[in-house]
């Protein structure tokens, strides 16, 4: 670089006013920088709240969900705890007490289902299967009674009329028809 171009220009015409307008400039760029950032930082922080509160209702949604999946029996009846599970005995005795409805409204309720079924007896327990990403119900559900032979009362349901579907009642999945009746009849002895 030239030696005379960093050399002031003690002849350059700068009066006092220009120096105040630029003042003036730079104080009012300054100013609208400090707003916009109050402004910004208030509504990020803001935003930043919302989420929080936000993520804090899907846990509490998540914990009362997990405890809903893991208390099959309605209010009031003991459930097995994770130190005390059910055993292979218990488990055939239960799915000898239980069937499966197919075509189930998507919007029926367990009280619902327990009323459908409470003349074949005494209903321990209703549990309608939901898919477990968006909670939908499936559209069938397993119902429970408190003795066997309600089992045959309720297969007489099959393709009644519930909610205008026609529901298909079927033995529990888990026990066919022969099993439960050896199971059955082994108690008995």
């Amino acid at each position: 670089m030239d030696q005379e171009e960093l050399q002031y220009d003690e002849n350059a015409d700068v009066s006092e006013e220009t120096f105040n307008d630029t003042d003036q400039n730079i104080e009012s760029e300054l100013e609208a920088i400090k707003v916009f950032y109050i402004t910004n930082k208030n509504y990020y922080a803001a935003r930043v709240r919302e989420m929080e509160d936000e993520a804090e209702k899907i846990r509490q949604i998540q914990t009362e969900a997990d405890k809903q999946m893991s208390n099959f029996s309605p209010p009031g009846a003991t459930s097995p705890s994770a130190s005390n599970p059910l055993t292979i005995e218990e488990k055939m005795e239960v799915d000898a007490r239980s069937i499966y409805v197919g075509n189930v409204d998507y919007g029926a309720t367990a009280e619902e289902m327990e009323q459908h079924f409470h003349g074949c007896g005494a209903v321990n327990r209703v549990t309608i299967l939901c898919n477990k990403f968006d909670g939908h119900p499936k559209g069938f559900a397993y119902i429970e009674f408190n003795d066997k032979d309600s089992i045959q009362m309720a297969m007489a349901l099959d393709e009644s009329l519930f909610r205008g579907r026609q529901l298909k009642v079927r033995l529990h999945k888990g026990c066919s028809f022969l099993k439960c009746l050896m199971y059955v009849n082994n108690r008995k002895m």
